[in-house]
């Protein structure tokens, strides 16, 4: 049975989405709705689909895996190829084997595209949209701290590592710099890993204390479906939004060559393949869709999490009516 935390969350969670519905339908953004079970997932390489068989019992269809997605950004990309304009979902994502205290399998996810925008017109939408979340849902004003703060990757470790990723642009060299700086790195070998290792142990917790923060600027290696920065594609158009050391958003300028998008999921492939998680296969329509994409930007927001820091509570199962840790 849910506790009075739950019910009260529940009461916000109305609030929040209400909220957010107005603020995007007010901006032009058109609502969509699209599959939760998707015949290719994401293929993000940390990160882990739910598989459901489907069996035809008509002559319709043959047997093969389905999957719940991870993402609704494949099929709302395919939307803005086709002429959708700016357009933004609220829906449930699945991501198997996450389980913490800020993670559940099941989770909210807000996401919401502009073309003809870049990735700063996506954070300042976003930023007023969780203003006016703030004010509906009764928080405490944080969110309504604007305008947030724009932070690169690099200074962020620079402040508080001391440690130039310039400097330091190769794994062994990141490695002497990060372990002299108190960083466990472990067998990490990889600049990307031994990023990681240092990012979480002495930047994430940082970020996001007086206002929320932005991170910007990405080395390009991580620049996932983001398009690389004119003028120094040493670095990814990407953003990460954070408040009081928490994860919260990840968006993009968007990449729109068909050609490095297909070398970039060939990649993630492989690496899926030689660390032993499942491979998905490509997707076809979506890989079709970039090269039709007008210039874009999109954005993916943790609802759960933006509830707990307006609720002002430490775990997800506090903001769940059914959290994870009831059959997990």
């Amino acid at each position: 049975m849910p506790n009075q935390l739950q019910w009260r969350s529940a009461a916000a969670r109305q609030a929040l989405y209400g909220a957010l519905r107005r603020f995007f339908t007010q901006l032009g953004y058109l609502e969509v709705d699209t599959p939760l079970l998707v015949p290719t997932p994401g293929m993000e390489p940390h990160i882990t689909a739910f598989e459901s068989p489907f069996v035809p019992e008509t002559d319709v269809g043959q047997r093969r895996t389905l999957y719940l997605h991870t993402s609704p950004e494949y099929a709302m990309k395919r939307l803005l190829a086709d002429g959708s304009g700016p357009l933004f979902q609220i829906c449930k994502v699945f991501r198997n084997g996450e389980v913490s205290r800020t993670h559940n399998p099941e989770f909210t996810m807000l996401e919401f595209y502009r073309p003809q925008a870049d990735y700063h017109a996506i954070m300042a939408d976003l930023e007023g949209a969780l203003a006016e979340a703030d004010r509906t849902v009764g928080g405490d004003g944080f969110f309504t701290r604007t305008p947030y703060e724009r932070l690169s990757v690099r200074d962020a470790v620079l402040r508080t590592t001391g440690i130039d990723l310039r400097a330091c642009a190769d794994g062994p060299s990141l490695k002497r710099a990060a372990e002299a700086a108190g960083v466990r790195t472990g067998d990490a070998t990889s600049f990307d890993d031994v990023f990681f290792h240092l990012f979480l142990q002495k930047v994430e917790g940082t970020l996001g204390w007086e206002r929320p923060t932005y991170l910007t600027e990405y080395p390009a290696s991580m620049a996932s479906l983001a398009r690389l920065k004119p003028g120094d594609p040493s670095v990814a158009e990407r953003t990460e939004l954070y408040a009081k050391g928490l994860e919260l958003a990840n968006g993009f300028s968007e990449l729109t060559d068909p050609v490095e998008q297909r070398a970039r999921l060939l990649e993630e492939q492989e690496f899926r393949r030689m660390t032993g998680r499942s491979v998905y296969p490509l997707d076809e329509r979506f890989l079709d869709a970039v090269g039709r994409m007008p210039p874009s930007a999109g954005i993916a927001v943790g609802l759960d999490r933006i509830l707990m820091l307006l609720l002002g509570v430490e775990a997800i199962s506090d903001v769940l009516l059914f959290p994870a840790h009831e059959f997990v």
